[in-house]
Formats: C-alpha cells, structure tokens, sequence
C-alpha cells in the first residue's frame, strides 16, 4: 500500500491551487457558523487520495488511519462525520472534477459519448432493495444492457469523454432512460465540437438540432437498413473505443460496480468521487508528473 499521507498532501496542494480565494486559509469554504477543524479541503482530498489507491471501503481506510497514520492527521474526525460531509460537499467536488477537466481537455473538439450501466442489486432482490427508495425520482429500475446482453436493476451513467480519455460531463439516472435524452443535456454544455456515439444515439431529429442550436456535429454509425448507410472512418471507431476503455479503469481500478451505499445521496457521492479519483490521476500526470494522461494505473506518490 503507498502511503497515505504521502499521496494525500500532493493532493491537496492541487485542490488548493484549484480553489485559491473560494477557501479560507484553514481550508474551508466560506461560509457562516462553526469552522470544522478538519477542513473541507482536508475531507475532498482524503476522498479522492482513498479512490486514487483503491481503498474502496470506509471501514478499511478509518482503520488504517487510526492505526497507521493518528499523527499524520491530528483533526480526524470520525468514520460517520467523514461519510456525511462527504455527502453535503457533493457540488464541491463535481467543481474539483470539472476544472481538472477543462484544463485537461481545453483544446478538445473531439469528444465521444457512452453509458454504462450501475447495478444495485440483482433483479431477484429488486424488491427487496431499499437504496435509492427515499423518493420517486431517485428511485432505481431496470432495463436491459445490449452491450452485456442482460437486464439489471439500477441506474446508468452516461457521460462524454474526450479523446484524451478524461470524462468532460457526467449524468447519472434512472437505469430505463434512453441515451438520446442526454444529448438534451449536451447542447448545454457543448458547443462547435464533434461527439461521436454508438447506435444507441441514433436520431436524425437530434442530429439536427443539436448542429442547429449549439454548432454540435453528432457522429453515429447507421443502421444497415438505413438508405444514407456508408463506413464509419477507423478514426472515428478509435476515438470511441476511449471513452469505453475509461469505463474499464473505473470498474477494475476504481470498483465502480461495487455498492455499498444505503441512500441515493450516498450512492451518487460514492460515484463521484471515483471518477473524480481518476481525473485526479490524470491531472497529475500530466501537470506534475509529465506522463501519458492514460497511464492511471501506476500513478501515485512514493
């Protein structure tokens, strides 16, 4: 195991830099009532250095900080703090994800777009489940997954990915909602710039609208029985195969199927914070380290 403490100060030297004003000189976030002693800046990089070493359980890390590393982190606080706060600075981190992203991606133009599908539970316990239940509209369902070819119940990620492998924007919802809806949510956040998507994206009506209202060019291979129907350029192909090898590094390196949380809440913070770990690694690699941004899977600090 590389050493926590090590890796979690390199870490908050980047968060830092990132924030600059928008924090106290204690680290924290400005805002009124008590100031928590360790602070929010503290909390995020603690977060993201247990993702980025594959410390996936809570109880695993508190252990190993109380045992291994008191003296490193004199303001610990408790395991329960610890996961609720994680929680409150949700929007916080997504902002600590985003700029790593955009100073990563800054002359992207070229971006693909996926979803993978995020299983709660088997459709056996699907009734059983109560994660996510605390309201109708975070509630989980199920759907069938061609790329897998099976149903799962639960909720699907969809986001866009550069060619650089750093996911841009991310979404999560329900797990029966169709891929074309996202593209709704895309022209927001793009613009002038092609998105290169698999059959799932196919609709002529949002091709059309999204190069009318945002300049966006969407690529997708027909289908054979469509009349329009030529090659997809292996440039194109290559471009989207990134986008589905970072889906492989968050489920082997970061376990993003693995569910331990109890609430949505919990379960969109937990999702979060992997795919921030490995934005962080990127970053890392190529503003500090000057290594391929891809090459996640041995980046830390010795």
């Amino acid at each position: 195991m590389h050493n926590i403490h090590t890796n979690f100060i390199r870490i908050i030297d980047v968060l830092k830099d990132i924030f600059g004003d928008e924090i106290s000189e204690k680290g924290n976030y400005l805002r009124r009532g008590s100031v928590p002693k360790f602070s929010d800046i503290e909390l995020i990089a603690l977060s993201l250095t247990a993702e980025c070493l594959g410390i996936d359980s809570e109880n695993y890390l508190f252990s190993k900080l109380n045992k291994e590393y008191l003296n490193d982190f004199e303001n610990l606080i408790s395991r329960r703090q610890y996961n609720d706060r994680r929680k409150l600075l949700f929007e916080k981190t997504e902002a600590v994800r985003k700029s790593m992203a955009e100073c990563i991606n800054e002359q992207a133009d070229i971006f693909a777009i996926d979803s993978m599908p995020l299983e709660i539970c088997k459709i056996s316990r699907e009734q059983r489940n109560k994660m996510g239940k605390e309201s109708e509209h975070h509630s989980p369902d199920k759907d069938y997954c061609a790329s897998q070819k099976k149903y799962f119940y639960g909720y699907k990620l969809h986001s866009v990915c550069s060619a650089a492998d750093v996911i841009q924007s991310l979404d999560l919802t329900k797990a029966s909602v169709h891929d074309v809806h996202y593209l709704k949510d895309v022209k927001e956040l793009f613009s002038k710039c092609m998105i290169i998507g698999d059959k799932g994206y196919i609709s002529r009506q949002q091709q059309i609208n999204l190069f009318e209202t945002a300049g966006i060019e969407l690529e997708v291979p027909l289908r054979s029985n469509q009349k329009e129907l030529k090659p997809t350029m292996w440039i194109l192909k290559k471009v989207r195969k990134r986008i589905e090898t970072v889906f492989s590094q968050l489920c082997d390196q970061f376990m993003m199927q693995r569910n331990y949380a109890k609430s949505f809440t919990g379960f969109k913070s937990r999702v979060l914070a992997k795919v921030t770990g490995l934005t962080v690694l990127q970053f890392l690699n190529k503003f500090i380290y000057n290594k391929p941004v891809d090459r996640v899977k041995h980046t830390h600090a010795d």
